[in-house]
């Protein structure tokens, strides 16, 4: 028999009531009514409640201990009253009643409380993680994570996937992100980087001959922190495909998220069948490449309109002319909505940094013509409001919100408006998952400060059209098999089918700047195996950490993972990044220049 226990904090029910047990745990919480206290003991599988009376003798040994403190103690299991029960927890219908107790871990004075979820300072709880993680609701959302990992990767291999990994140290890429740099010592001079994706690999192996590929891989990027980006380092379900078209790719993947999702979350999935909406309708439509599906609210483009001589909105007619566009926000049935509801939208627009969001309501009078009610209804005509009413599909009743801004910005100020205004109306669903592909995404985009063409989304992705007979000569109007999974507003992942003809990932990469010996010496292992047969393929790498934080209903990426840096990617627990000595130094060929000479 185990010596420190016979049963788990969780474990226990009813039917073990009179016998002797063992359990061990930390002390949660206790409760002292004088002649009999309570002690909450915790472990990884749940709580149990203890009680010992003054009578006996390690009744004021355990009244003195300090909560978190890891104890052994040895009862006998009692069944509760019916008044007593507790049906918050699975041992909610017995107690312990103590026996006896031995200390097994002391604990010092604690830097925060774990019998409470409540916000702390994110630098006491990064630098006392290992506290953090005590608590129910964190502690909870790592074993979820841990049950995700492992669903997907039943699921994966159900699905007729091999689960390869792929080397750590590696050679930098030139584009994306920042690296993270390793010297090598061997080497001197030259350095490793770690993977800021296993991407070349995946489609290595791929050539290789392995048709499907799986890997829930680490990657690491030196990018700064976002509430659902980790800095430093995350991790991928890395997925690669042979002989495949981009519908082969979405179909593995929704299976897979309808599966996974269905099964950790009570949520229901607005799409079993998830919408593909072109990266330039979702643009258009929702200001975004990664909408929220649940807002029903669209974002419709009335510049036209403000061609009309009936129309005396005389800013946004002169800003037009300049060059602006005007897009509108239609709400139903929101005409009886109170002046501080449209004013307080207003205000918050005003907030952003923009010049605010221009309203009006469509009703009509009493002789039955249509009319617009609010701020800047009286700049427009019957005729004119009856063609904005075609153009949005409005109707009486409804409101429409404006704002006039050149095409750069205004994709912003719409998308930021639509999240705000459906807040607002409480029309977002939030007890649902809507997912959605982005797809048909540019191949090329310009740098607007330098001119410079540069690749939009993967190099290595095939672009659309007959590969042996494909125009180049419009490089930005070109499309790729590129595409997004996007979930409640956020981005869980960039694909694609992949460019597998050397000659045509050259011409690509010269239209971005690469001369042919660049691109063979930044993609050695690539473009060589490219050159001996390789397979049309794709693939896709959802992220771990964004699905489990939409599992969990997290807006914080750290909520959900282990131990995570904080803003400034620094370990506060173990003092990392750190000052390395002069002798690891040296071995590396390395010296630390001194900024301020």
């Amino acid at each position: 028999m185990n010596k420190y226990r016979t049963h788990s904090c969780g474990e226990l029910k009813k039917d073990s009531v009179k016998k002797s047990v063992l359990l061990s745990g930390w002390v949660h919480k206790k409760r002292d009514h004088g002649n009999l206290l309570f002690i909450d003991l915790r472990d990884n599988f749940g709580i149990t409640q203890c009680t010992i009376d003054k009578d006996n003798k390690n009744f004021s040994d355990l009244e003195k201990i300090p909560l978190e403190t890891v104890i052994k103690i040895n009862g006998i299991v009692l069944q509760r009253s019916k008044e007593t029960i507790n049906n918050e927890i699975p041992t909610g219908e017995i107690e312990i009643k103590i026996e006896s107790f031995e200390i097994l871990g002391k604990t010092k004075e604690l830097p925060l409380p774990v019998f409470s979820d409540q916000e702390y300072a994110e630098d006491i709880r990064l630098k006392y993680r290992f506290l953090d993680l005590r608590r129910k609701k964190i502690h909870n959302n790592i074993i979820l994570r841990s049950k995700v990992i492992s669903f997907i990767r039943k699921e994966m291999e159900k699905l007729g996937f091999n689960e390869f990994q792929t080397p750590i140290l590696t050679s930098s890429s030139p584009e994306g992100a920042r690296d993270f740099l390793v010297p090598s010592r061997l080497n001197p001079g030259k350095f490793y980087a770690l993977p800021q994706a296993p991407q070349q690999f995946k489609q290595l192996v791929m050539m290789s001959g392995f048709d499907k590929y799986f890997q829930i891989a680490p990657c690491f990027r030196d990018e700064d922190a976002r509430a659902d980006r980790s800095p430093g380092e995350f991790y991928q379900l890395d997925i690669e495909m042979s002989f495949v078209e981009q519908e082969d790719v979405f179909e593995v993947v929704e299976k897979l998220m309808v599966s996974l999702f269905s099964n950790f979350s009570k949520k229901k999935m607005l799409y079993k069948k998830f919408p593909r909406i072109p990266f330039k309708e979702s643009m258009n439509k929702y200001g975004t490449d990664k909408p929220d599906l649940r807002n029903p609210l669209i974002i419709h483009d009335i510049s036209e309109v403000f061609k009309r001589d009936d129309v005396k909105f005389e800013i946004f007619k002169k800003l037009f002319k300049s060059g602006s566009l005007i897009k509108s926000i239609v709400t139903k049935k929101t005409n009886t909505k109170p002046r501080s509801f449209f004013d307080n939208i207003d205000k918050w627009a005003k907030d952003q940094g923009w010049s605010g969001l221009a309203y009006l309501s469509i009703e009509k009078d009493q002789s039955g013509k249509i009319i617009g009610k609010g701020p800047v209804g009286k700049f427009f005509s019957e005729d004119s409001l009856k063609e904005i009413m075609k153009i949005t599909s409005a109707e009486e009743g409804d409101s429409i919100f404006m704002s006039c801004s050149k095409e750069n910005e205004i994709h912003e100020i719409m998308f930021k408006s639509r999240n705000k205004i459906g807040e607002d109306l409480g029309i977002v669903d939030k007890n649902s998952f809507a997912f959605c592909w982005i797809t048909d995404f540019p191949i090329f985009e310009l740098d607007k400060e330098t001119s410079k063409i540069n690749f939009s989304h993967n190099p290595f992705s095939m672009p659309q059209g007959d590969p042996n007979n494909l125009d180049l000569s419009k490089p930005l109007e070109l499309k790729a098999y590129q595409y997004d999974i996007v979930c409640n507003g956020v981005e869980l992942s960039s694909g694609a089918i992949r460019n597998h003809i050397p000659e045509l990932m050259y011409k690509l990469f010269s239209i971005a700047g690469y001369e042919k010996n660049m691109v063979d010496k930044k993609f050695s292992g690539m473009i060589n195996a490219l050159s001996y047969g390789a397979p049309p393929h794709g693939g896709i790498a959802p992220g771990i950490d964004r699905i489990v934080m939409l599992l969990a209903n997290e807006k914080n990426i750290r909520e959900v993972t282990m131990f995570p840096m904080n803003q400034n990617a620094q370990d506060l627990m173990m003092n990392a990044p750190s000052d390395v000595g002069e002798k690891q130094l040296k071995e590396l060929n390395l010296k630390i220049l001194d900024k301020n000479k």
